[in-house]
């Protein structure tokens, strides 16, 4: 697959560490990125719209997804399945638009085998306790919270190959170091 035309950003991090929220501030600035929407079996958040964050399809949607090849890449997660559409990218940057994908490593490290040329990024959290208190703050189950602390360190392990590692301590100082790396690499 080639990204001749757009740039394909790569953003992955743990649940908590303010991937989704330094998107939005990327998109806020530079609306001509466009945000890839990912399939997911998990069950919406409040507020959450099928086909703005993301397509909420059933597990029985998903595995006949896989198997007719419909993904660039996919993983289980936190129990639920989450992949992206391989039409939806390549129309996409066919279009010369850049394009921001939140994955987890999982997926990223697909991608990476395949697409060696877009941009992979990575949002660390400032600590295990700041996650525990944004997931806290998300009104997830306990159990959910529990189980997204425990894969968080699985997570970072992938950190270093990504071309870039970020700390996200403080949201404007971070989105400050997001955003001069896409000014960067978007030329």
């Amino acid at each position: 697959m080639s990204s001749r035309g757009g740039k394909l950003f790569i953003i992955s991090a743990p649940s908590g560490a303010g991937k989704t929220t330094l998107c939005n501030m990327l998109q806020n600035e530079f609306p001509d990125i466009m945000y890839s929407v990912s399939h997911t079996t998990r069950e919406p958040r409040p507020g959450e719209k099928h086909g703005l964050q993301y397509y909420f399809v059933s597990k029985e949607t998903f595995e006949k997804k896989i198997a007719a090849d419909d993904f660039l890449e996919y993983a289980v997660v936190h129990g639920n399945y989450y992949g992206t559409s391989k039409s939806e990218v390549k129309e996409k940057l066919a279009g010369g638009r850049d394009l921001i994908m939140d994955i987890d490593p999982q997926g990223a490290m697909q991608l990476k085998e395949k697409i060696d040329s877009a941009v992979y990024i990575f949002i660390m959290p400032p600590s295990v306790d700041t996650l525990r208190i944004r997931l806290t703050s998300r009104n997830d189950t306990r159990e959910s919270i529990e189980t997204r602390l425990a894969n968080a360190a699985g997570e970072i392990a992938y950190k270093d190959r990504y071309d870039y590692v970020i700390v996200n301590d403080k949201l404007e100082r971070t989105y400050k170091e997001l955003s001069a790396i896409y000014k960067k690499e978007s030329k």
